[in-house]
């Protein structure tokens, strides 16, 4: 089957800028527990955005989501706004947890990621749909190297069994179902595939340890 092609491309110059940007903030960090860049993880949401049908605005938010809360903070962010617009601002904004506490000790693990799930409802379904990128990626990441590791993959997140982690992510699940309609037809198979993956991990875990003791934030 013959290539297709455009006319009018869907990245210009402002997703190099961005990719520059990603590259220069995070050019040091590696992926938890492993030897790959960072960024690695950052090209991933982008692709998955885009396989979405997410456009040029998204892609960029997707390199640049981590930027203000690994270290950038709000100079980071209002940084973006003047290089990339408003709107890559706010989707940067929507999937930051931190922006002016961005050590680990602010407000508690639990109490940031429940907060982060229940704001599902107020965030743009370009927002949402750079998160899930972020969170599939993530746990595509985490399955793989659980099948790999073992339990032992756990340390990596200072939370003993992983159960806390878990929790987090089949809440995830959810909340990007109930917002299936707003992340438009594009997101639906990404949707589907992120339960997938968070079951396969819970399923994984139950062979390693029994049932968690909590499914889900409530018990």
């Amino acid at each position: 089957m013959a290539e297709s092609y455009t006319d009018l491309p869907l990245l210009t110059e402002r997703f190099d800028d961005a990719l520059r940007l990603a590259l220069r903030h995070h050019e040091r960090q590696l992926r938890k527990g492993t030897q790959v860049p960072y960024v690695a993880h950052l090209l991933a949401c982008a692709s998955l955005v885009l396989e979405m049908a997410g456009d040029e605005d998204e892609a960029i938010g997707a390199l640049l989501h981590d930027v203000v809360e690994d270290g950038g903070g709000r100079p980071a962010l209002e940084e973006i706004a003047r290089t990339f617009g408003d709107g890559v601002a706010a989707i940067v904004l929507d999937n930051s947890e931190r922006v002016d506490d961005t050590e680990e000790g602010g407000r508690a693990w639990y109490e940031r990621k429940r907060g982060y799930v229940e704001g599902f409802g107020e965030k743009s379904p370009a927002a949402l749909r750079v998160s899930l990128a972020d969170k599939l990626h993530n746990a595509r990441s985490i399955l793989t190297d659980y099948r790999t590791h073992g339990d032992a993959l756990w340390a990596r997140f200072k939370q003993g069994q992983g159960i806390a982690t878990r929790i987090y992510y089949r809440e995830l699940a959810s909340a990007f179902e109930r917002e299936r309609e707003r992340l438009g037809a594009g997101a639906a198979p990404y949707v589907d595939e992120l339960r997938r993956t968070v079951d396969a991990i819970t399923a994984l875990a139950e062979e390693h340890q029994g049932p968690d003791s909590r499914a889900g934030f409530a018990g």
